[in-house]
């Protein structure tokens, strides 16, 4: 039986962009099994979407709310969504999908 697990859409504004946050996000999304992937937005958040186990995705986002150490983030808002197993990993993806 495939395990399920759960997945959140997150948006991140602040100071997000050029200060490693896609690629911090991306090591601590290794770093927990967590799969999907992170992209900046062309109004200057960074947009994630994050599948895994509950405990390892709820870990992951509060990693979100914080970030780098360069960044700062002033408002980290989290949608769950319906889980779908689609990623086989965390990428960094360029604007858009």
């Amino acid at each position: 039986m495939k395990k399920q697990g759960v997945r959140i859409h997150v948006f991140v504004m602040g100071r997000v962009q050029g200060v490693l946050y896609r690629k911090g996000a991306q090591k601590k999304a290794q770093e927990l099994g967590v799969t999907g992937f992170a992209h900046n937005a062309v109004d200057g958040s960074v947009e994630l979407i994050a599948e895994g186990e509950n405990e390892k995705v709820e870990e992951f986002a509060a990693w979100c709310k914080k970030g780098t150490r360069f960044a700062r983030v002033d408002r980290c808002d989290i949608r769950f969504e319906e889980y779908k197993n689609e990623f086989d990993d965390f990428s960094i993806r360029e604007f858009g999908f």
